[in-house]
């Protein structure tokens, strides 16, 4: 095991570890985003159709929606520090190596593996970032740390766009492997570990295990369904978008990228940042605040995203993911503060653990109807129907108020009691 570097250090402050963890978060989409850019050169080196090529992305997202419950319940159980930096090791392996694979059926393995590796990160990642601060400041410090998803996803995309038209989409893939294992050894050096055995977890659980608790929280099931549906469509803009403008638009893959997948992360990586100021300040006044700053954000997301359908050209449609991805930002910026404002502090890892299972079981299946749907009806519209989904999310935010309400209250309790033991 690698010697941690002495206490005292600005990385482990509450702040320095939003910092360090922004950087996996980064990594986590760059690597997952790479490929989207790459797209049509994967379909024309590997002769796929559309629905091939969306089973390119869905067996990645099945694979880390089935590790995700399981990883959530390890960051409960053990060291998040350590789940994090297995995590990355394992997917920058695996994206370093699929490159290598010269059928497809191999390339849809490793890829897919990779999705083992990311599935780690954000169970353990959101909870240990918790850890180290409480809901005054939770909501500011998971939404800055969620702008690393749409500065990854961007950065990642385009990047990975300029290397394959320098060079190849191989040599991105190399490069973000080696990248990720190099951080990943930093890592094991300066990240603190999260104090996983505090006296609140006597309090909050007993002996009751972090799922059996959960089992017993409709409010946890709820956000896992509005999740699962909101994935879903984001999921799909991000991956079929740089095609839709390479395709039905004519534009190269650096352009695509930059129209495509930018315009959405660009969007998205400012509404984050104003998502978390706007639901702690709401919080203040009203605990349950946050699940109104999830709908307001989703219900506006989808009108944009239904527009998409009926915008031809590539303005009106690069307006549509900019206003899409925005909104939906506000939803992201505050999707994980809210579902730990619903449990407890030792329960936390293994609700996102859920969450992301339900969540990337929509969002793996979403690109593959995407797919299928475009060789049927067009790009355009495929994309434009999933605001259906949206539509279900709201409903379902909007029929659970009175049970995100009870709980909220209940986890407000427990990290009350919390603190008291501590201080006894």
């Amino acid at each position: 095991m690698v010697k941690p570097l002495a206490v005292g250090h600005w990385w482990q402050s509450k702040w320095g570890v939003v910092g360090l963890l922004w950087l996996v978060s980064f990594i986590n989409y760059a690597d997952r985003n790479a490929i989207t850019a790459v797209m049509p050169m994967i379909r024309s080196d590997f002769q796929l159709d559309n629905a091939a090529l969306g089973l390119l992305s869905s067996s990645f997202l099945w694979v880390y929606a089935s590790a995700a419950m399981l990883v959530g319940v390890l960051g409960d159980r053990y060291s998040r520090k350590w789940v994090i930096i297995w995590g990355l090791v394992a997917w920058s392996f695996f994206t370093l190596v699929s490159p290598l694979a010269s059928i497809f059926p191999l390339f849809l393995i490793l890829r897919a593996l990779t999705g083992l590796g990311e599935a780690c990160y954000y169970p353990a990642g959101t909870a240990l970032i918790s850890d180290f601060h409480d809901d005054r400041t939770r909501g500011k410090a998971l939404s800055i740390h969620q702008t690393a998803v749409f500065a990854g996803g961007a950065l990642g995309t385009v990047g990975a766009a300029w290397i394959a038209g320098l060079w190849s989409w191989h040599d991105a893939f190399y490069l973000y492997g080696v990248l990720g294992i190099a951080y990943a050894l930093l890592l094991a050096r300066i990240l603190p570990g999260n104090t996983s055995k505090r006296r609140e977890r006597v309090v909050s659980l007993g002996r009751e295990t972090p799922y059996a608790l959960l089992k017993r929280i409709p409010a946890v099931w709820i956000l896992c369904l509005v999740y699962f549906f909101a994935n879903s469509v984001s999921n799909g803009l991000l991956i079929w978008a740089p095609t839709l403008f390479v395709d039905e638009l004519h534009m190269s893959l650096t352009g695509a990228s930059l129209f495509g997948a930018a315009t959405l992360n660009l969007a998205g990586f400012i509404a984050v940042l104003c998502s978390g100021v706007i639901a702690d300040w709401a919080v203040s006044r009203h605990r349950a605040a946050r699940f109104s700053v999830l709908t307001i954000g989703l219900a506006a997301a989808l009108v944009f995203t239904a527009a998409i359908a009926i915008a031809h050209s590539a303005t009106t449609v690069a307006i549509c993911l900019l206003c899409a991805g925005f909104f939906k930002g506000i939803f992201d910026g505050s999707i994980y503060s809210s579902m730990h404002d619903l449990v407890p502090p030792s329960s936390r890892a293994t609700a996102v653990g859920l969450m992301t299972t339900l969540g990337f079981a929509g969002a793996g299946l979403c690109p593959l109807l995407i797919g299928i749907g475009a060789d049927h009806i067009g790009l355009p519209l495929s994309l434009g129907l999933t605001a259906l989904l949206d539509c279900a999310a709201v409903a379902l935010l909007l029929l659970g108020r009175p049970w995100f309400r009870r709980a909220v209250d209940v986890t407000l309790q427990v990290e009350q009691q919390g603190k008291s033991v501590r201080h006894s």
